[in-house]
């Protein structure tokens, strides 16, 4: 496997060659060995998060519009098995619940493969696989649902658990004292009529979505799939334990833990040099390119989101006036 500076070096020599397309060439190669070694359809799913943080989420995280690249990548694809190389911040629910309907409906065997991080939305994504595979390194996150909300520090990430925690304090130390209710207001506030259902239902969804992927698929062979399957959804949903949605959740507890079927990527180390190289040449090619997110097959074909960068104009500063020069008489 060649190292990240290895395959940078190697992108380098593509583009002093002329190369214009040396990302996506190195990339695809990349992609085509993984299959080729694997005898499985191979599908990246990644996004430049780590790599671009200030771009707009839209760009970054799982949209409905990522049906299309599903769509467009499957096309033309044979066999029952499918790989999908996992890299993600997460996103919208409703999209991921759209997204694996799809996936599922075209492969009866799929794995789900993360070399560094798939988080929220796209943890859930990955319990509808039969299997996970991950390295040391690798890691889930939290599935508790999060919602975007105006405050006066601007728009902030809000996890749905959080807000049901805070309004029962607030009616706890209110009904206590009633002189607490001056303190609370400016805080309740902020919040719709209708979020505290919003959280109840976003939160059982969640919970629900999860606990049916598994059971359908990770542990459809376990005369205890439903028992399972719903103790893993509700620790991976359970805010009060992992006090943050960004919290890493490893192998080791997944496996151990958890009991989820989660294989080592380091077990097959010429799968995990495969695996890597294409996580590597993408990451390059969010650092080098306009590219936000690629979804991709082994054949080349690609459904890839570009950032638009904007040009803005620097002002001149004024050319400063010329004093008037002596004329020189002519003889």
């Amino acid at each position: 496997m060649p190292t990240w500076g290895e395959l940078l070096t190697k992108l380098q020599q593509l583009q002093k060659e002329g190369r214009a397309d040396a990302f996506d060439l190195v990339r695809r190669e990349a992609l085509s060995d993984l299959a080729n070694y694997t005898g499985r359809n191979a599908i990246l799913y990644a996004t430049g998060h780590l790599q671009k943080p200030r771009v707009p989420p839209e760009l970054l995280s799982i949209t409905n519009e990522d049906i299309e690249g599903f769509m467009e990548v499957f096309h033309g694809l044979s066999g029952t098995s499918v790989d999908i190389i996992l890299h993600s911040p997460g996103g919208r629910v409703e999209a991921t619940e759209a997204i694996v309907k799809y996936i599922r409906s075209k492969f009866s065997d799929v794995r789900v493969i993360v070399p560094h991080e798939a988080m929220s939305a796209a943890t859930m994504l990955a319990c509808a696989a039969d299997q996970i595979v991950m390295g040391r390194q690798s890691y889930l996150g939290p599935i508790d649902p999060q919602f975007q909300l105006e405050t006066p520090l601007g728009i902030q990430s809000v996890p749905a658990r959080a807000i049901l925690d805070q309004f029962d304090r607030a009616k706890r130390e209110c009904g206590e004292d009633r002189t607490n209710l001056a303190v609370w207001i400016p805080s309740l506030q902020q919040y719709g009529p209708a979020l505290l259902e919003q959280c109840e239902h976003a939160i059982a969804l969640s919970k629900e979505l999860v606990s049916g992927w598994l059971a359908q698929w990770m542990f459809r062979k376990s005369k205890r799939r439903t028992e399972r399957s719903d103790q893993v959804a509700n620790a991976l949903a359970a805010h009060e334990d992992w006090r943050t949605h960004a919290r890493p959740l490893d192998s080791i507890y997944l496996r151990r833990t958890l009991k989820m079927k989660i294989d080592s990527l380091e077990a097959d180390q010429q799968l995990q040099d495969k695996v890597l190289t294409v996580y590597h040449a993408a990451m390059h090619t969010f650092s080098a390119t306009a590219a936000t997110k690629i979804i991709e097959n082994q054949n080349g074909k690609a459904f890839i989101k570009l950032v638009q960068q904007k040009v803005v104009p620097t002002p001149q500063a004024p050319i400063p006036a010329q004093p008037p020069q002596p004329q020189q008489s002519r003889q």
